[in-house]
C-alpha cells in the first residue's frame, strides 16, 4: 500500500511537470518561499540541535555502545566506508560548488558586509564551510544512527519508520506508512532532480575540454549512459560495483584537489584554510541561529534554510545508505566517520577550489564572478583555464563529477530497493532495475520539459514534515542509546560481582 501511494504521489508530480512546469514551479515555488519565511528559524534550531547531539554522543560514555551485537566486525574497511559514505552523501555537490559558491557570496555576500571587498571574500569562505561543513553532516549522521542502530541492535527492519515507531507513544507507531512515504518520495525526487543538474555540469565540462555542444539531448544523452552504468553498478552489489567506484573516485577527487593545491596559489589557499577555519569555529553559533528580522534581505533564506532543507530532504536516503553499510561499528567511530571527517575534507575542498577562484578573481583578473553570473555549471571549468594544463584539469573534472553521480545513483536505487520491499537490505535485481529506470525517465522527462527545477523546489518542500519526523527519530534513539548502554552496565556489574563470588 505505501510504495502505491509513493509511486501515486511521484507519478502525480511528474505528469503536473510534464504538462504545465511553469506552473509546477510557480505552486511549489510559493510553498517554499513561504515555508522558509514562516518556519526557517525551525530549521535553524533543528539543524544545530543535531549537531550537538552528534557530538554530545562521541564523545560522551555512550560512544562506546556497538551497532550490532558484541562479536560484530565492521564489514568494510575504514577507507572503503568513508569512500561510501563521502560519495553517497555529497561528493557531487562538493565538485559542482566549489568554486560557484565562494564567488556567489563574494559578489552577492551576506547582509550587512559590502560586495567585492575583502570582507565579503572571508565571508564567503566562512559560509561555505558552514553550508557543507559539521551541519549537514550531522543530518545525515543522526538519521544514519538511528536506523543503523535500531537495524542491527534491536533487529528492525532497515526504515526510516523503525525508529519512530521504538519511541513510547501509541501515536508514533502509526505515523510510519506516513514516514516512509515521504522518505520514498523525497528520495526519487531528489535523486531524479540530481541527475537532471549533474548532466548539466557535464554537459559543460564536455563542451569546455572538448567543444561538444550543450544542448538537452546532449544532456539526455549524459542521463542514459550514467543511468547504464549506475544500474550496473548496483545490480553488481554494494561489495563490488558501489564499493570500489566509490574509493577509486575518492582517490581522483584527492589527486586533482592535490594537483589545483600545487598550480594555483598554493600559500594563499593554506592561508585561506587557516583563516577560514578559524572564523569559522569562532562565528559558529551566530552562524546557526542568524535570521534577519529587521533587514528586506532573502540571502539567509536563499541560501542556509535552502541548503538545510535540501541536506532535511535528502537525510532518509543518505542515513539509510550509510546505515547499510556500518554494521559493527561503535557510535563513537559512527560519529567520526560520519561528521568530523567528511566535514574537514569538505574544509580542504573549499579551501582550495573557493581559495583559488577568489584568488584568480580578486588578484589576477579571472572573470569568475561572470561566469557563475552566466552558467554555474562552467565556473571550475573557467578557472582550469586560468591555470596549467587547464584542459587535463577539466577533463578529469568531468569524469569525477560523472562518477560521482554513478555513485550517488546506485547508491539511491539501492535504497529505494529497499524502502520498497519492507526493508530487504539486499532487494531483488529487477527491483533496482525497475527504480533506476523509473528515476532516470523522471530526469529525462523533465528535463525535456523544463521542469527539473520545479521537482528540486517540490523536494524540498517534503523537508518540512520530515524535519519534524527527523526530531523524533533523535529522540528516539537517544533513548534508545541510554537504555542500552544501562543495561550493558548492570551486566558488567553482575559479572564482576559473579567472577568476585568466585574467587571467594
Amino acid at each position: 500500500m505505501q510504495l502505491i501511494v509513493s509511486a501515486a504521489i511521484i507519478g502525480a508530480v511528474v505528469l503536473w511537470g510534464l504538462i504545465s512546469p511553469r506552473t509546477l514551479d510557480s505552486v511549489f515555488g510559493t510553498l517554499l518561499s513561504d515555508i522558509t519565511r514562516t518556519f526557517g528559524w525551525f530549521y535553524l534550531w533543528v539543524v544545530l540541535g543535531l549537531v550537538l547531539l552528534a557530538f554530545f554522543l562521541a564523545v560522551s560514555r555512550y560512544g562506546d555502545l556497538k551497532l550490532g551485537d558484541e562479536d560484530d566486525e565492521p564489514e568494510f574497511s575504514v577507507g572503503a566506508w568513508f569512500s561510501m559514505l563521502f560519495a553517497a552523501g555529497m561528493g557531487i555537490g562538493l565538485v559542482f560548488w566549489g568554486v560557484a559558491e565562494p564567488v556567489s557570496h563574494y559578489v552577492t555576500p551576506p547582509p550587512g558586509i559590502a560586495p567585492n571587498t575583502a570582507d565579503a571574500a572571508g565571508a564567503a569562505m566562512r559560509y561555505s564551510f558552514f553550508h557543507w561543513g559539521f551541519h549537514p553532516w550531522a543530518i545525515y549522521g543522526i538519521v544514519g544512527l538511528a536506523i543503523s542502530f535500531f537495524t542491527f541492535r534491536r533487529k528492525a527492519l532497515p526504515l526510516v519508520s523503525s525508529a519512530t515507531e521504538a519511541l513510547p507513544w501509541s501515536w508514533a507507531k502509526r505515523l510510519s506508512p506516513v514516514v516512509n512515504v515521504l522518505a520514498v518520495v523525497a528520495t526519487a525526487f531528489g535523486v531524479a532532480a540530481s541527475l537532471g543538474m549533474g548532466a548539466t555540469q557535464i554537459g559543460a565540462g564536455l563542451q569546455q575540454a572538448f567543444g561538444l555542444p550543450d544542448s538537452q539531448w546532449t544532456e539526455s544523452a549524459i542521463i542514459v549512459v550514467t543511468t547504464v552504468l549506475f544500474i550496473t553498478s548496483a545490480v553488481s552489489g554494494v561489495e563490488r560495483g558501489v564499493k570500489w567506484l566509490s574509493i577509486g573516485n575518492l582517490i581522483v577527487a584527492g589527486l586533482l584537489a592535490l594537483v589545483v593545491l600545487c598550480l594555483g596559489p598554493t600559500i594563499a589557499i593554506i592561508d585561506t584554510f587557516t583563516a577560514t577555519l578559524g572564523s569559522y569555529l569562532s562565528d559558529f553559533v551566530r552562524m546557526s541561529l542568524r535570521m534577519t528580522p529587521f533587514r528586506e534581505s532573502s540571502w539567509i533564506g536563499d541560501w542556509t534554510i535552502f541548503y538545510w532543507a535540501w541536506w532535511l530532504a535528502w537525510s532518509p536516503f543518505v542515513g539509510l545508505f550509510i546505515a547499510r553499510v556500518s554494521r559493527g561499528r561503535t557510535v563513537r567511530q559512527f560519529l567520526v566517520g560520519t561528521v568530523l571527517a567528511p566535514s574537514l575534507v569538505g574544509f580542504a575542498w573549499f579551501a582550495v577550489f573557493g581559495g583559488t577562484a577568489l584568488n584568480f578573481e580578486i588578484f589576477r583578473g579571472v572573470p569568475l564572478a561572470e561566469a557563475v553570473a552566466s552558467n554555474v555549471s562552467s565556473a571550475m571549468f573557467v578557472m582550469f583555464d586560468a591555470m596549467p594544463g587547464g584542459a587535463i584539469l577539466s577533463v578529469v573534472a568531468t569524469l569525477l563529477v560523472f562518477v560521482f553521480f554513478v555513485t550517488s545513483g546506485d547508491s539511491a536505487t539501492l535504497v529505494l530497493g529497499t524502502m520498497s520491499t519492507q526493508g530487504n537490505p539486499n532487494p531483488p535485481n529487477r527491483i533496482k532495475i525497475t527504480w533506476g529506470v523509473l528515476v532516470a525517465a523522471i530526469a529525462l522527462s523533465l528535463l525535456l520539459a523544463g521542469g527539473l527545477s520545479a521537482v528540486q523546489t517540490a523536494t524540498i518542500v517534503f523537508a518540512l514534515p520530515f524535519a519534524v519526523v527527523l526530531v523524533l527519530m533523535a529522540i528516539s534513539v537517544t533513548l534508545a542509546i541510554r537504555h542500552d548502554w544501562e543495561e550493558e552496565q548492570k551486566r558488567e556489574r553482575a559479572l564482576r560481582r559473579r567472577m568476585r563470588e568466585m574467587v571467594r
